[in-house]
């Protein structure tokens, strides 16, 4: 049983496809892993990104909160005929897979907090960002004011994409939760547990389904919906989320 600690327990993802790259991990474990992203990310595209892109040069940092973000600014680059090496500010980034995102496009990460959470960046970040520093945050719409507010330095902004709800995996999910024992629904963003708030527990048993969350951000949106949480890891990564299941799993043999 311990090869496949994971056999006979069934695992959903719910976040943009970017994060679904674990399923075949799980799948390993001996368990089965679906994805069903209850959200979608459209870039915001304005007729001054060239501009906002020949500033960001300039800067003394890049901030990346998220995978998202970094993919659609590359993306922006290339349409804009501009090399990651024209950068010769420093790039902070605030997550594993987003620093490796960056690094696997061209960038150097400088800096990156001891817990992947905003909250920690922000205590973290000022005694290596150099005095009065110009910042650049490259970020999601509805991103969090947590930098801003947090940070003891103005900050530049930038909306590079937008979040919406992916209603075309509802139904899908529901079914699945219906036929399921026990399903474990993994959340890693406030986003995706409003979506799921919204259009799928209300046609569920939620005493049938356990849930993951990745941060405490994520984690106080399952709470403030009416759900529990079984799965928190300390480390804020999908990784540390199976191993968490794999460790109370196990235990449960």
């Amino acid at each position: 049983m311990h090869n496949f600690p994971l056999k006979g327990t069934t695992v959903v993802v719910t976040g943009t496809k970017i994060t679904t790259s674990i399923l075949s991990k799980v799948h390993s474990l001996g368990g089965e892993a679906f994805a069903y992203p209850l959200i979608d990310t459209k870039e915001i595209i304005e007729p001054y990104d060239h501009i906002q892109i020949q500033m960001a040069r300039n800067l003394d940092w890049l901030i990346f909160t998220s995978q998202n973000a970094v993919k659609v600014f590359i993306d922006k680059l290339r349409r804009n005929g501009v090399k990651p090496s024209e950068y010769k500010g420093k790039i902070a980034a605030v997550g594993k897979k987003t620093a490796e995102s960056l690094e696997q496009n061209g960038f150097q990460v400088d800096f990156m907090p001891s817990v992947f959470s905003a909250d920690v960046f922000v205590k973290e970040f000022p005694a290596i960002a150099g005095s009065n520093p110009r910042c650049l945050f490259v970020r999601g719409k509805k991103a969090k004011d947590t930098l801003r507010k947090g940070l003891p330095f103005r900050i530049k902004e930038w909306n590079v994409y937008e979040t919406v709800e992916n209603l075309t995996t509802v139904e899908p999910l529901i079914h699945l939760i219906q036929m399921v024992e026990k399903p474990i629904i993994i959340f890693a963003s406030p986003s995706a547990v409003d979506v799921y708030a919204k259009h799928v527990a209300p046609f569920i048993k939620v005493q049938n389904v356990k849930y993951a969350a990745i941060g405490h951000i994520t984690e106080s949106a399952i709470h403030r919906n009416g759900l529990d949480v079984t799965y928190k890891p300390k480390t804020y990564t999908m990784e540390s989320v199976i191993e968490e299941i794999v460790k109370k799993e196990d235990a449960n043999q």
